[in-house]
């Protein structure tokens, strides 16, 4: 989150002359960036370059703002068109960049009447088109073709979020928790296995929040339940980011005995402190982390787990703090997404006492350094296991479990091999033997 994927114009788009889509943030980000990729081109959209950007932290908006201005002075007759969270919430700000023609926002960018009238009326059309994300009440109803250049798909099976947490502008980005129906999702996904996908990975702003707003009310494990059930060339199917007190019965279950379903699991957890995520206003504390974390373990025994913490939210001593390393060296989380904070207008944690921009700094080095022993302890405890990865590269692969693991021989993009683990470097990679 808060990066982008790609940052300037590929050599063969400028020769085919179709739009680059450059995306930053969030998997839901990367799906909706092959949607556009497909609206764009099916209506003619030529020589544009489309920022799909992300408003998770002030520098996610600061790297997209620094890039644009960076494409405009290398391509200063390209068309450059801006959307994503950061422009739903700020349009006018990016309207004001020199180059930017168009602002567009998340409901709009998925609409294929948005580029129609770009195409058809060109810089005669509206050139700040941002409907009210809170009056959206469906996920889009398109299907992505194809996932260029990825071993893996994204599939968006909701979008939005109805909770509210101090310290985050998404919602607003987003709107209110919309869930996709399951007949929907899973076209989407048997369609991405016709084409040769292996692996299969649900993502949406607040995945365990899913099905809430259908008829009958289904939960995400009912979702997951669903796909394996009718999707039966499917081979890996893998979640993004779970909040820990939301996890079901059904999904529980599925967890410990569907080998289809990869033993990773990433855990919304933002900070290790009770009294701190009281005041990010989460719907977890500690001892829900703890607990959830347990009864994947003692279901999966050789899952890994994730997590994304916040260091340095306002109020944050340095007793706090200490209560979160703990909660990662107990839980052995040994992936972990590190997020220094930084105040985001109009959020109620922007209005609390503010910790000081040094020592944030100081704290996510120290739990991004935490992150790498935990890491590389496990690559250390797989060496002389033998495992299935899939390709992502031609010499770098991916466990089940998420590790990720360099390869002695070149294979296939998108296939999944054997590979027995002979060594690691650091605790950037594992080191494989193609079996």
């Amino acid at each position: 989150m808060g990066s982008s994927e790609k940052i300037f114009l590929k050599k063969d788009s400028l020769r085919q002359k179709t739009p680059e889509v450059i995306t930053f943030g969030c998997r839901l980000n990367a799906f909706e960036s092959e949607l556009i990729k497909d609206l764009s081109a099916k209506n003619g959209l030529r020589e544009a370059v489309i920022f799909n950007t992300c408003a998770v932290t002030s520098e996610a908006e600061r790297q997209a703002r620094q890039a644009i201005r960076k494409m405009h002075r290398k391509y200063p007759d390209k068309k450059i068109i801006i959307t994503g969270c950061a422009a739903q919430i700020r349009p006018e700000s990016f309207m004001e960049i020199e180059g930017v023609s168009h602002v567009i926002g998340n409901h709009d960018k998925l609409q294929e009447k948005t580029f129609q009238d770009i195409v058809q009326k060109g810089d005669v059309s509206s050139s700040v088109q941002v409907t009210d994300i809170m009056e959206v009440t469906k996920t889009a109803d398109n299907v992505v073709t194809s996932f260029d250049g990825k071993a893996r798909a994204y599939v968006e099976i909701q979008n939005g979020c109805n909770h509210r947490c101090t310290f985050c502008t998404i919602p607003f980005g987003r709107g209110n928790n919309r869930s996709a129906p399951i007949a929907q999702i899973v076209k989407q996904i048997q369609l991405f296995v016709d084409k040769g996908y292996q692996e299969i990975v649900l993502t949406g702003v607040d995945i365990t929040d899913y099905g809430q707003d259908l008829p009958g009310a289904p939960s995400l494990g009912d979702l997951v339940q669903r796909i394996l059930n009718n999707v039966t060339k499917l081979q890996r199917l893998r979640l993004s980011s779970l909040d820990p007190v939301e996890i079901d019965s059904v999904l529980y279950n599925l967890i410990e005995h569907e080998q289809r379903l990869m033993p990773h699991f990433h855990l919304s957890v933002q900070a290790g402190d009770t009294l701190i995520l009281k005041r990010m206003k989460r719907r977890h504390i500690r001892e829900d982390i703890l607990s959830c974390a347990q009864e994947i373990y003692n279901r999966r025994p050789e899952a890994t787990l994730g997590a994304d913490i916040i260091a340095g939210f306002p109020t944050e001593t340095d007793e706090m703090f200490q209560t979160t390393v703990d909660l990662i060296k107990k839980v052995k989380f040994r992936f972990l997404h590190v997020f220094p904070y930084s105040p985001r207008p109009g959020t109620p944690a922007s209005r609390m006492p503010q910790v000081k921009s040094q020592v944030i700094k100081e704290r996510a080095a120290v739990l991004r350094g935490l992150g790498k022993d935990l890491r590389s302890e496990y690559y250390t405890q797989c060496e002389g296991s033998i495992t299935k990865a899939l390709v992502e590269k031609p010499k770098l692969a991916r466990t089940d479990t998420y590790g990720q693991i360099a390869l002695d021989v070149e294979q296939e993009p998108g296939e999944i091999i054997k590979v027995k683990v002979v060594g690691k470097n650091g605790s950037k990679e594992m080191r494989g033997e193609v079996l």
